[in-house]
């Protein structure tokens, strides 16, 4: 295993911020997208991630047209559709030629791909044109990107110019678990981390996204903030995680007359980790820009992409639904959608199951009485022996959550 990991990574992966090293442990998790930038790296790295989640057990995350409905494993060509998914566009991916969407309401312009008005300052286009906001409908529209309409986010900046997004930090380093930014009058605040729990919701799931400093930020407390650690048991139960990379001394700049406008920010995508036989900690990760499987960053290094350090980190675990229950005589079908990841092990030449569940039955709610009914199983499906004709109750439990 030392031999092969350290001909892949002195052959073909490329590393900042350290020297290529053997692994004793290289895994990553198997099918995330690498989408190229679109409308915002924060945008481009949320799609990696619930791209990521609609290929493995939540299929209406994203069911437009592009893929068949299946978010598909890049965006060129024939799949450039699928960029609606975190900023819709009038006339893109079946939305009509007439509807207003993410990219009308909130770019100053975006003619194409080399012609948009990146870093723009200006009001909001809906404002100027003085018509309605169109309903949130992409994961843009949740998480704030590129939204100007807040004047104070956090003390740092003063709402989004033009493909940036923002997250409200706990700055002495803990742990925010499903964290609502305060209103601003009849304006709700949208973030990163609230906007993505509530598009899941809007998209008819739930889950618990949690946002922390990184341990090397230079202003946690030592012995505070995200390890490796964090990331590695993320990784192995299978979640990606999102990565905020900031300068840990510019929370603002001056820009295009805004005294508090967004400072320069970068959004990737951890799906993987290699601890090396030297100790050396680095990350696999996808870069928002379409960079191919292979690149790596060592975890305390500074900078990674975009000549930036990871301020911090976005955690998002969604949670299983039922969707399906069928009797057929004496058995009942119960179907759900949940996490179903797999996790590739390089050196072993092995991908494992992560996600496993346990059904169970009740005949009470209160109390509550469930009881472990078939198999542990990592498939999403399940057929039990059911003869009782009284009320009964199903949930199904993720194991080791």
């Amino acid at each position: 295993m030392k031999t092969l990991l350290s001909t892949l990574l002195a052959g073909s992966l490329f590393c900042l911020g350290s020297t290529p090293v053997r692994g004793d442990q290289w895994v990553h998790l198997l099918g995330v997208p690498d989408y190229d930038w679109y409308a915002g790296c924060f945008g481009t790295a949320n799609g990696n991630l619930m791209g990521y989640w609609d290929r493995h057990g939540f299929p209406d995350l994203y069911s437009g047209p592009t893929g068949g409905g299946l978010a598909p494993l890049d965006s060129f060509n024939q799949n450039r559709g699928i960029r609606s998914m975190w900023a819709s566009k009038a006339g893109m991916d079946g939305r009509p030629a007439n509807q207003p969407g993410h990219i009308d309401d909130y770019w100053a312009w975006y003619r194409n791909d080399f012609d948009r008005s990146y870093e723009d300052t200006a009001n909001d286009p809906y404002v100027l044109l003085q018509r309605p906001e169109h309903e949130p409908d992409c994961i843009g529209d949740f998480i704030g990107l590129s939204q100007k309409k807040w004047t104070n986010q956090n003390n740092e900046c003063s709402g989004n110019i033009d493909a940036y997004s923002f997250v409200f930090w706990e700055t002495n380093g803990a742990r925010r678990t499903n964290y609502v930014p305060a209103p601003q009058g009849t304006n709700d605040v949208r973030d990163i981390q609230s906007g993505l729990r509530q598009w899941t919701q809007w998209r008819g799931y739930d889950g618990d996204v949690f946002t922390q400093l990184t341990d090397f930020n230079s202003t946690v407390p030592v012995g505070r903030g995200f390890t490796f650690n964090d990331l590695k048991a993320e990784i192995d139960a299978g979640y990606p995680v999102l990565l905020f990379l900031q300068r840990f001394n510019q929370p603002f700049r001056n820009l295009g007359g805004l005294p508090k406008a967004n400072p320069d920010i970068h959004g990737m995508l951890a799906y993987g980790y290699i601890i090396g036989d030297d100790g050396s900690k680095m990350v696999n990760y996808k870069t928002s820009w379409a960079s191919g499987p292979e690149v790596l960053s060592a975890w305390n290094s500074a900078p990674w992409q975009a000549n930036l350090p990871v301020r911090g980190v976005i955690g998002f675990r969604p949670k299983p639904k039922i969707t399906r229950i069928v009797r057929d005589g004496g058995e009942v079908t119960i179907a759900w959608d949940g996490p179903s990841s797999q996790l590739y092990d390089v050196g072993a030449d092995t991908t494992a199951d992560v996600h496993h569940y346990q059904l169970e039955r009740a005949t009470s709610l209160n109390p509550p009485n469930f009881q472990p009914v078939g198999p542990q199983t990592a498939d999403r499906v399940i057929a039990i022996s059911e003869t009782s004709d009284s009320v009964v109750f199903f949930r199904v439990r993720l194991l080791g959550q």
